[in-house]
């Protein structure tokens, strides 16, 4: 398409879409304007066409046609979107071919240069003779002129930098999104910014964690070894336009119409019903499994106190139980149901890939590069981390901060930072003897440190009962549901509303504790406190069940955007605690709640009652038969004062270390 047409047609395009546009972006200051391609091609083809095929060309052609049409000189980048989907090209089916031409990519920001300024052109000047010359800079080393312009001078290569014009750039690392790659290793691309695309609104929308769509130039750059330019090059996109794929909470344009149909949710009496029934309406039953996620997805209300310390107002969810309980399938539901959210699972998870880590990348973004991970890209938001089991005890150590404290501390070569993780986080994990046992404690059902299970606000298991009521409900609801087409899986409250409702009362609401509610928990807690005070009564509740108790109460405050939270938020917590600690911290030995039981501690009240019983046994036959005392004397006593399963007790207490076997059929104290 010949020079003088492109300006003649894009004229035209220009006065009749977008002249009021470029005079508005040029007189406020504005250095780009967005431009959909869908009316470049309506207006015609052949230059729509061009675009794609030469677009380095076309584009500086388009500049220069803002001059004649009496646009301020001011350079305005044009920005365009909206490209055939002939033109989006997954990362991994990128090819020599789409070199110098206009694609799209689609993918989420894996790492992120800091932005630093280039050189866009260098003025030079002649040792010689004075005179000044300009190079356009477009390689990564600043290029010199060979010899001076002046035809009198001819002098070469005694030139001076006297100024230069700068621009902001950063190179992002994009990669594939998990939809498309699930069992596939996803392939990754190099983007490169520059100018507006780096300002601070942009750098928020480019950051790790976020997924993004690049309309931009495929190019080409040689690659070096030993200082000889090698056969294979590297390829990265310079991009035109970047559109964020994911709404952010103050994104989701909750408009009046919308704050209306809210606030009319919010004030009916079947809310909470509905809101249950809205969570993966497909599944059946989990009544209090949803009715805790409801709560997660509104999350309580996070307190810095004034000693700086600050107690944090996300829910953590943790489920456990036998296989086909539909875990899974709740888990990637409620990820999709929140902006940023997140689904992870399996061996795949690491400790880097959780919380965050420090690369290497001299050759695009310069030095040591923090790469976040899951936690740290949802921060906000909500990681649905499923075989929860199966991820290595020494990554799963790296979480310990993360859940409670809400920060990843990283210190690795020259970068040492904290990073923001205020991330909600629903677990799911299977028992170790594939189904699960209520009479069992959880720490010999799963292999996760009791330290992390403590940090997990609710516990549920999912049991997988017969039960012939049950189960012909569930088999009919499948039947009808997804082959007789005889009911509508429709969730009482959509999805879009949902993101809306929940956006709208984690910015607009956060309910304050009123002294009704606070002293109905306080009662359930001195309560089950008082049972435990008696003599070798175990422990029920914990301050931290406490605080638990206190978020699930302001998030059941938000979902009817109350300023205060009232008993009746408070019993909903209460509830729900019951319901949590029953399965997990019964005793059936006592009959009464052990919270160790439940938050996996390695002794129970009851074994700690026969440990401390042993161990007196111990002491007297210790002044009887000196240091080795044979082992049959202590069953044997032990069998007299009723302890249960005496050899097993011996076997813990030499597992931790309180006695020793210098030799067979003999113990020693440590």
């Amino acid at each position: 398409m010949e020079r003088d047409k492109i300006i003649e047609v894009f004229s035209e395009f220009i006065k009749e879409n977008y002249y009021t546009q470029l005079l508005n972006a040029a007189s406020e200051g504005n250095k780009s304007v967005e431009m959909d391609f869908k009316k470049l091609e309506q207006t015609d083809v052949e230059l729509a066409d061009h675009l794609i095929e030469n677009p380095e060309e076309t584009l500086a052609i388009f500049q220069e046609t803002l001059k004649d049409i009496d646009i301020p000189d001011a350079k305005i980048n044009l920005r365009f979107f909206g490209l055939p989907e002939s033109k989006d090209i997954r990362i991994r089916n990128v090819r020599s071919e789409h070199i110098g031409k206009m694609i799209v990519v689609d993918g989420m920001v894996k790492r992120a240069s800091e932005i630093r300024p280039e050189i866009s052109e260098s003025i030079f000047e002649c040792m010689d003779c004075g005179s000044r010359m300009s190079i356009i800079q477009t390689e990564k080393i600043v290029n010199y002129p060979y010899e001076c312009d002046n035809p009198n001078c001819g002098g070469k290569k005694r030139f001076k930098l006297v100024d230069q014009k700068l621009f902001d750039a950063r190179w992002i690392s994009v990669e594939e999104p998990f939809e498309i790659t699930e069992g596939e290793r996803p392939s990754t691309l190099m983007i490169y910014l520059k100018e507006d695309l780096t300002s601070p609104k942009m750098q928020n929308k480019t950051d790790p964690g976020n997924r993004i769509k690049i309309t931009g130039i495929l190019k080409n750059m040689e690659k070096r070894i030993k200082g000889t330019q090698s056969r294979q090059m590297d390829i990265y996109l310079e991009a035109n336009h970047v559109q964020n794929l994911e709404i952010e909470w103050e994104e989701l344009g909750v408009k009046a119409e919308d704050e209306k149909m809210i606030l009319k949710l919010a004030r009916d009496p079947e809310i909470y019903t509905k809101l249950i029934g809205s969570i993966a309406p497909a599944i059946y039953g989990l009544e209090e499994v949803k009715q805790a996620v409801v709560l997660q997805l509104f999350s309580g209300v996070s307190h810095t106190q004034k000693d700086k310390s600050r107690v944090r107002g996300d829910i953590h969810i943790l489920m456990i139980g036998d296989p086909s309980t539909a875990k899974s399938a709740l888990m990637k539901v409620v990820s999709m149901l929140i902006p940023r959210g997140r689904y992870v699972s399996g061996k795949g998870v690491t400790g880097a890939g959780l919380t965050a880590t420090v690369v290497k990348d001299e050759e695009f973004l310069g030095g040591w590069v923090l790469e976040a991970g899951a936690l740290v890209m949802c921060n906000r938001s909500l990681v649905a981390i499923d075989e929860f089991e199966k991820i290595e005890k020494t990554d799963l150590v790296a979480m310990h901060e993360a859940l409670e404290q809400q920060t990843i501390s990283i210190a690795k070569a020259s970068i040492v930072a904290t990073l923001p993780a205020q991330t909600s986080i629903i677990a799911g994990a299977n028992p170790k003897l594939g189904r699960f046992d209520n009479y069992m404690p959880i720490r010999e059902q799963l292999d996760i440190p009791e330290t992390i299970l403590s940090r997990f606000d609710l516990k549920f298991a999912l049991r997988d009962i017969p039960n012939l009521e049950i189960d012909t409900k569930m088999a009919d609801h499948i039947l009808q549901a997804r082959h007789y087409g005889e009911i509508d899986i429709i969730a009482p409250v959509d999805a879009t509303v949902l993101r809306k409702y929940v956006a709208y009362a984690r910015k607009n609401c956060k309910p304050k504790l009123s002294r009704e509610a606070g002293n109905e928990l306080k009662r359930y807690y001195l309560e089950l406190r008082v049972k435990s005070a008696e003599e070798g009564s175990p422990i029920s509740i914990t301050p931290r069940q406490y605080e638990a108790l206190i978020r699930l109460a302001e998030a059941s405050a938000k979902i009817q955007l109350r300023e205060d939270v009232n008993v009746e938020d408070a019993i909903r917590a209460i509830n729900l605690m019951k319901f949590s600690l029953r399965q997990f911290g019964f005793d059936p030995e006592t009959g009464h709640i052990d919270i160790d039981r439940a938050e996996g501690q390695r002794m129970t009240a009851s074994q700690r009652s026969k440990t401390k019983i042993m161990l007196d046994i111990i002491e007297e036959l210790d002044a009887k038969f000196g240091k080795d005392i044979p082992e049959e004397e202590i069953i044997k006593r032990a069998n007299q004062e009723n302890v249960e399963d005496v050899e097993g007790i011996i076997r813990k207490m030499k597992n931790e270390g309180l006695l020793f076997t210098p030799r067979h059929g003999v113990v020693s104290k440590a």
